[in-house]
């Protein structure tokens, strides 16, 4: 990234400084173009910035248009503070569910293909969703080589309020519910050997209405990511937790078991390269595979055959458990990014994946959460133009 745009980037919308300096117009009457993914995005400032915000930056302003453009994206939750822009600012919303507010007037919704017309001079605000995330493009006008004046944050308590206030129940809970964000929880505690955090994260689960036989098929999927001593032991603290809650007159649910008999054999193996292919949107293939070729033999007739043919979860859920799984391994990357990929492909959002990111924080395993943070930004910057289209 060149020099000029980044501190016209950095400073109006992220408050690392007090003015907007414009870069001049060193080819004029030349036609440019900056190719995507050249421009590294950069984060929000905490001083200005609730939450994770992230940048992408488009052009900067210049002598002939000052105005500076970017792709900001809220995380759920994500907000700026109160602020106003002395030359006005222009934002059109392309993915996701947002808020803004005026100082003194009523939080307002903003959704994909909103635009939102900002006067100079009115103190404002605008951020995400309290479970949905939202990224929009902003055009940024500089005067007097200012774009921006920060003021106070907005408190968690207008926050919840006002956006409850804005949203329906509905559209506030509709991302992740409380069963489903316990199942990347309960697979990152087991494949990270934690029994604590382990029957923390089941009883959790169990309370929100995870059957036991849906959290026994996460601890069953764990042993193709972290090995059977790990699935061993989750399945063994599984059934301690729920002796221990039925000694207490605490009666879980169940739940369903595998309907029907599962295919064996060669059809075993060709319906799991069949769902190997999907999930991860190809044929697999590769240097390793070509190398040792039992491996992929045996992922698709354990894992994408004999595993993901049970239906006692479904392919979203699974997803869920194995980057739950996958994020307590620092050194599992690669994966970690193909399995953000497969989730997509399966049916789930970017909103759902940074509450899964969030759960894991608040479960207390901030690392984790950071990893599938960075796997998401990583198949953002990607796929970056299809997700904002």
């Amino acid at each position: 990234m060149n020099k000029p745009l980044l501190a016209l980037i950095s400073i109006p919308l992220l408050g690392l400084a007090g003015q907007a300096v414009a870069s001049p117009d060193d080819e004029v009457g030349r036609q440019r173009v900056t190719r995507a993914g050249t421009q590294a995005p950069v984060f929000g400032a905490r001083e200005n910035f609730t939450g994770r915000v992230r940048v992408d930056p488009l052009f900067a302003a210049e002598m002939a248009i000052p105005a500076s453009g970017a792709y900001v994206t809220f995380e759920p939750g994500a907000r700026s503070a109160w602020h106003t822009h002395p030359a006005g600012q222009r934002l059109v919303v392309t993915a996701g569910t947002g808020l803004t507010q005026e100082w003194g007037k009523p939080v307002k919704v903003i959704r994909p293909g909103d635009v939102v017309v900002c006067p100079p001079g009115v103190k404002h605000w605008h951020g995400a969703g309290p479970r949905t995330a939202m990224t929009h493009l902003t055009v940024t006008g500089v005067v007097d080589g200012k774009s921006v004046q920060w003021l106070e944050q907005v408190s968690p308590e207008e926050y919840e309020r006002d956006a409850t206030a804005a949203l329906s129940p509905a559209q506030a809970d509709a991302a992740l519910s409380s069963r489903r964000r316990a199942i990347p929880v309960i697979g990152a505690a087991a494949a990270g050997g934690d029994p604590v955090r382990l029957r923390s994260a089941l009883a959790q689960g169990l309370d929100a209405g995870l059957s036991v036989s849906a959290a026994k098929e996460v601890l069953v999927q764990l042993y193709a990511y972290a090995g059977f001593p790990r699935s061993l032991n989750a399945l063994g603290e599984l059934m301690n937790v729920v002796e221990e809650r039925k000694q207490d007159g605490v009666h879980d649910e169940m739940g369903p078991n595998v309907t029907g008999p599962l295919p064996q054999g060669a059809e075993l193996q060709r319906i799991g390269r069949e769902n190997q292919s999907r999930i991860s949107g190809r044929t697999v293939d590769g240097p390793v595979f070509q190398f040792a070729p039992v491996i992929n033999d045996y992922l698709q007739a354990h894992l994408f055959g004999a595993i993901f043919e049970r239906d006692t979860l479904n392919w979203q859920d699974r997803e869920l458990a194995t980057v739950g799984i996958l994020s307590t391994m620092p050194d599992v990357t690669a994966q970690l990014r193909s399995h953000i990929g497969a989730s997509l492909r399966v049916g789930l959002d970017v909103d759902q994946l940074w509450l899964l990111a969030g759960s894991l924080d608040e479960a207390g395993m901030s690392e984790a959460g950071q990893r599938v943070h960075a796997a998401i930004d990583w198949h953002l910057a990607q796929q970056g133009e299809t997700q904002r289209s």
